[in-house]
C-alpha cells in the first residue's frame, strides 16, 4: 500500500515520522558555495604541467625552495595554469615523494606570451606567465631560417611587453648576415652559436635575473641550446629530416629550467606556425619606443604601413628625423598582421 499525504483539512492526522527524507547513501555533505580563505596558502612558482600535475618551485626567493607536485582545486578547473605562473599552494608542501600540495589561487600575471591557432582564430593560447625575455632560436641552415615566422615571434613579444633576443645556430653551415640583416632596424641583441661553439659565456649574463622563454621553428637547436646553459637537463633532441627539411618535434612540454649563473629558461616545444589572431597593431607601435612620439602625429585611423596617405613616418624618414631601417622594420611587422 502506497504513502498517502495527510488531508489538508485534517492538520491532526499529520504525523511528523511519516516523512520521508531523500536517500543520501553516499552521505555526502550538502555542497556551498562558500570557498574557504585559505589564509595559510604559500606562493610557490609553476615550472611545468603534465596531465593535471603541476610541477611548482615553493619559496623560490627564501633559501630553502623546494619542489612540489599539486593538482588544481576545484574552482579553477575553467581557468588554464601555466609555466611560470605565481600560485597559491596548500596542503603537503614539503616536496616529500609521494605528497599532493593543491592550488588554490593565480596571481595577477605581469606578461603573457600568447599564440593562437591562426591568425582568423581569436582564442588564445598561454604559452607562458611572467617571462620577461624571449629568446629566438634560430637556424642559419639546415633547416632554412624563416624570416616571416621570426617576424611573428617578434610581434608577439611586442605585444606582450618582453623583450626579444635571438640566438642564431648552425652558423657554421651558412653564413647568418643575409639573414640578419632583415633585423638591423630593431637593434636586437644576437648571439652566434656553432657545432660544439655554444654562445654561453655571453649568454649567461644576459639571462641572469630574467625569467627567458626560448622559442624556435623545429630542428634548430633550441633544446641543444638548453641543455648547454643547463647541464644535466637533457632535454630531448632531434634531427632534421633530410627530405622535408623539416625538424622533428622532440620537446613536448613546456618547462622552466634555472641556470647556474642565475635566471631562468623557459624551453618550449618547436612549432612551425604561431597565430596572431589576438594581438593588437596598436602594441606594436608603442614598442618601437622612438617612432612613438612620430606615429602619434599620423592622421586618426592610420595603417602605417607604407604608402598609408600622409602618414609621419614618411615624413620623418624625409627630414632625417627617423632611422629608414626602424621604419622599415616596423612596418613589416605590422604587414604580418594582415597576412
Amino acid at each position: 500500500m502506497s504513502w498517502l499525504p495527510p488531508d489538508d483539512d485534517d492538520e491532526d492526522d499529520w504525523d511528523e515520522h511519516a516523512f520521508r527524507a531523500r536517500p543520501n547513501p553516499k552521505a555526502n555533505r550538502p555542497r556551498t558555495k562558500t570557498r574557504p580563505d585559505h589564509d595559510d596558502a604559500v606562493v610557490a612558482r609553476v615550472l611545468s604541467v603534465d596531465r593535471g600535475r603541476y610541477t611548482v618551485l615553493v619559496d623560490e626567493n627564501a633559501g630553502d625552495d623546494r619542489v612540489v607536485t599539486a593538482t588544481r582545486a576545484r574552482e579553477l578547473r575553467d581557468q588554464a595554469i601555466v609555466t611560470g605562473d605565481l600560485v597559491d599552494v596548500v596542503g603537503d608542501t614539503t616536496g616529500d615523494e609521494g605528497t599532493l600540495a593543491r592550488i588554490v589561487r593565480i596571481r595577477e600575471r605581469e606578461t603573457l606570451l600568447r599564440r593562437s591557432a591562426d591568425d582568423t582564430d581569436a582564442v588564445e593560447r598561454i604559452i607562458v606567465a611572467n617571462a620577461d625575455q624571449l629568446l629566438i632560436v634560430v637556424a642559419a641552415a639546415n633547416p632554412e631560417p624563416r624570416p616571416r615566422l621570426v617576424d611573428r615571434y617578434l610581434v608577439a613579444a611586442y605585444d606582450a611587453g618582453i623583450a626579444p633576443l635571438m640566438v642564431i645556430t648552425k652558423t657554421d653551415l651558412a653564413d647568418p648576415e643575409p639573414f640578419l640583416a632583415l633585423f638591423e632596424g630593431l637593434g636586437i641583441p644576437v648571439f652566434r652559436s656553432a657545432e660544439g661553439h655554444f654562445p654561453i659565456d655571453e649568454l649567461s649574463p644576459v639571462l641572469a635575473g630574467h625569467r627567458t622563454v626560448a622559442v624556435g621553428h623545429s630542428g634548430v637547436g633550441k633544446s641543444t641550446l638548453v641543455n648547454a646553459l643547463v647541464p644535466g637537463t637533457d632535454r630531448a633532441t632531434g634531427i632534421v629530416n633530410a627530405v622535408t627539411g623539416r625538424g622533428r618535434h622532440t620537446s613536448s612540454s613546456t618547462v622552466s629550467l634555472r641556470v647556474p649563473t642565475g635566471g631562468w629558461i623557459i624551453d618550449t616545444p618547436g612549432v612551425r606556425s604561431f597565430g596572431l589572431g589576438h594581438v593588437n597593431p596598436d602594441n606594436i607601435a608603442r614598442s618601437f619606443a622612438d617612432l612613438g612620439r612620430i606615429v602619434a602625429e599620423c592622421p586618426r585611423g592610420c595603417t602605417h604601413l607604407e604608402g598609408a596617405p600622409d602618414c609621419a613616418l614618411d615624413d620623418a624618414i624625409e627630414a632625417g628625423t627617423a632611422s629608414a631601417a626602424r621604419v622599415d622594420s616596423l612596418r613589416r611587422l605590422l604587414a604580418t598582421l594582415g597576412t
